[in-house]
């Protein structure tokens, strides 16, 4: 999976400053939020919200932020976010698959024009680039005293497609449908787990060699990281160095 890390995505996350830690608190919060709309606020019987707990509590989420937003999330006057996915291309014909979840659809969907117009590239329509994109569930397990082959045998034997050394981690892939039957069945051989998530893996990669370039492509990555109302964001650039 040359040009793709779910461990570069986390360790970027996790050297945020305060400012963008409570962000990445605020969407967490909102997966949350989702997750008990949609399948109750019982985490033992909503596999969803059980992960995103302990995604909440790996990002150093406080167990009274997380219950509270629970709490909120159940109740009759909860906001209700609409997810909404974006797609289009950066420089370069990068392409870039963003979604969002938002209360107010005319905010996110004027912002999402507006980094992509300002950095060089285009929002398209719905399609437009999600066929570059499979669907996988991608898991990442600490790498600390594990014997890769070990490792391997018991994630194939646990329905796992591949599995590669990414830094501090094996990351796991996994069909997207198998993705916690996957994790509970390496979680029950005693592995410790860092995340369980739902990735979009690129079928081939754009590399950018011109510096205004890769600057703009940076830029607007960065501007959608940023952004409390986006979710999570994928793109195809080879050479990002995030």
């Amino acid at each position: 999976m040359s040009g793709h890390s779910k461990w570069k995505n986390i360790m970027h996350k996790k050297e945020k400053t305060d400012a963008q830690r409570a962000k990445l608190f605020t969407k967490i919060g909102k997966e949350i939020a989702i997750a008990v709309k949609s399948g109750g606020p019982d985490p033992v019987a909503n596999s969803k919200l059980k992960d995103l707990i302990a995604k909440a509590k790996a990002n150093n989420v406080p167990n009274d932020n997380i219950d509270r937003i629970i709490k909120k999330a159940s109740s009759d006057d909860a906001e209700a976010y609409e997810t909404i996915i974006y797609e289009g291309y950066g420089p370069c014909g990068v392409a870039v698959i963003v979604e969002t979840a938002t209360d107010n659809r005319n905010r996110t969907a004027s912002d999402m024009r507006h980094y992509f117009d300002k950095f060089g590239g285009n929002l398209g329509t719905t399609g437009c680039v999600s066929f570059m994109f499979d669907d996988k569930g991608v898991i990442l397990i600490s790498a600390e005293d594990l014997e890769e082959d070990k490792v391997m045998e018991d994630a194939l034997e646990a329905g796992a497609e591949d599995i590669s050394l990414e830094g501090e981690y094996y990351e796991v892939t996994c069909d997207v449908g198998d993705l916690y039957i996957v994790k509970d069945a390496l979680e029950q051989a005693g592995y410790e787990i860092e995340s369980a998530e739902e990735d979009k893996i690129p079928q081939s990669y754009v590399e950018i060699t011109n510096e205004d370039d890769i600057t703009k492509m940076t830029r607007l990555l960065d501007m959608l990281d940023e952004n409390e109302d986006v979710q999570n964001v994928y793109h195809n650039w080879e050479n990002e160095e995030r």
